[in-house]
């Protein structure tokens, strides 16, 4: 494991000040024989603060499957940083990787974090910070309508935010046909993102000729991590996303 800081000192756009909790950092975790693969992993949190559970935990499970996992502690709208913060710091974990000589590298968000990694699979950007493959658990997706999670948004964009960013940042209207091969899981009882977040990005998908899969369980609630044994259909999910990783080449 090595943790180090995202930005090289003096290079970290959108900067507010020099406190240590506005350092986004990177935790790489590799396997035990070399890989070519890699995912950034980005919690959850409401774009409020991350989630332990949805971070390092997946970034070991990654590298038991043989690509490195890489936790991004990415800055967030309670500390003052409201998009393009989060994306820039998305971004250049993304590049990090590449530049530590990864030839896949995926990207892999919860909550929140789904809808932080949806942006780097959709919204327009450099090839070097583009991922190869995105995988957006019980992800925060549409930030309009009554599907929406209000607190992402606001946090990410400010209360008021207008509405033209607000469709722009609402993923599901940006997959075109550039957009990576994506993974998705949801649980159709998920009270706090409503499951027509993934079913919406899923449907934009097929529209748009992208390749996916989607998990989608009817019991369980938000946040239930890498499944929870008492909803036991979820515990599925890991298994079922490892094999389409190496479909795609990761871990090979």
């Amino acid at each position: 494991m090595e943790t180090f800081d995202l930005w090289p000192a003096g290079t970290m756009p959108h900067a507010r000040n020099d406190g240590t909790d506005d350092k986004p950092t990177l935790t790489l975790f590799t396997p035990e024989r070399p890989t070519r693969s890699a995912v950034v992993v980005l919690p959850g949190g409401g774009y409020g603060g991350h989630a332990p559970y949805e971070g390092d935990p997946i970034s070991k499970w990654l590298a038991g499957l043989g690509i490195a996992g890489a936790t991004c502690i990415y800055r967030v709208g309670t500390r003052g940083y409201r998009h393009p913060a989060p994306l820039a710091d998305a971004r250049q974990a993304i590049r990090t990787l590449r530049k530590r000589g990864y030839q896949r590298v995926g990207i892999l968000g919860f909550s929140a974090g789904g809808h932080l990694a949806s942006t780097a699979a959709t919204l327009p950007g450099s090839p070097e910070e583009r991922p190869d493959a995105a995988i957006l658990i019980y992800p925060v997706i549409t930030l309009e309508g009554p599907a929406a999670h209000g607190g992402s948004r606001d946090n990410l964009l400010g209360p008021g935010a207008p509405a033209s960013l607000v469709r722009q940042l609402s993923t599901q209207n940006a997959v075109d046909r550039t957009t990576p091969a994506t993974f998705l899981v949801h649980t159709v009882e998920d009270k706090a993102v409503p499951v027509e977040n993934s079913l919406l990005f899923a449907e934009a998908c097929a529209r748009n000729g992208v390749p996916f899969a989607m998990q989608i369980y009817q019991q369980g609630p938000h946040g239930i991590g890498m499944g929870k044994p008492e909803f036991p259909e979820t515990l599925g999910w890991p298994a079922a996303c490892a094999a389409w990783l190496k479909v795609r080449g990761f871990g090979i």
